[in-house]
């Protein structure tokens, strides 16, 4: 299983289309968006290739595919266009034997991060700024925005890799330039 993270979109059809793309040649299964899918927001400049209405007939185009929480930026008139849902402000899952937690990170209060420390892998976008780093038996991974990233960084995503080996799982977690090189690897 292999999953596709991205976060920060902000309306930017020319990211939107690239992590597509992008999704594609990776081969991953699913594509979790951690918020801020449409809206610019009154902090940011308009990024390049500012759509949208193109991002999100993108985006429902491979519906099947995602898995999105909310973001700061994101509203309930976002979700009346969106055709997968946009509104949780987190999500858990399994994989394999393993927990996952994913948020945008604007409301990172002390309860979202005692629980994040339970799991094996938390997720969270919202800074713009990709990270990376294990804490005791989690893996904290922020994959930086596709669209604005902040600090003269490039636009990073990140992939969850999950490989069958001989008798057992492996679990790796990557992040990525549009360019799909490897900037921090960590398993978890």
């Amino acid at each position: 299983m292999k999953l596709m993270v991205i976060s920060d979109i902000h309306g930017s059809f020319t990211a939107v289309e690239k992590a597509v793309e992008i999704f594609k040649e990776e081969k991953a299964d699913k594509l979790l968006i951690l918020g801020d899918v449409l809206y610019h927001g009154p902090r940011n400049d308009l990024p390049s290739g500012y759509a949208p209405k193109q991002v999100f007939e993108a985006l429902n185009a491979i519906k099947d595919k995602i898995i999105c929480v909310r973001g700061n930026c994101d509203a309930e008139v976002d979700q009346m266009v969106l055709d997968f849902p946009i509104m949780s402000d987190y999500t858990i899952f399994n994989l394999g034997d393993k927990t996952v937690f994913a948020t945008h990170g604007h409301k990172l209060e002390t309860e979202f991060i005692d629980f994040a420390k339970t799991c094996n892998l938390a997720l969270s976008g919202h800074t713009h700024l990709y990270k990376m780093e294990k804490v005791e038996n989690t893996v904290f991974v922020n994959p930086g925005s596709i669209s604005l990233p902040k600090d003269g960084n490039k636009p990073t995503y990140a992939i969850i890799d999950v490989q069958k080996l001989f008798l057992k799982l492996a679990y790796k977690v990557y992040i990525k330039d549009l360019e799909m090189n490897t900037i921090l690897s960590s398993d978890f």
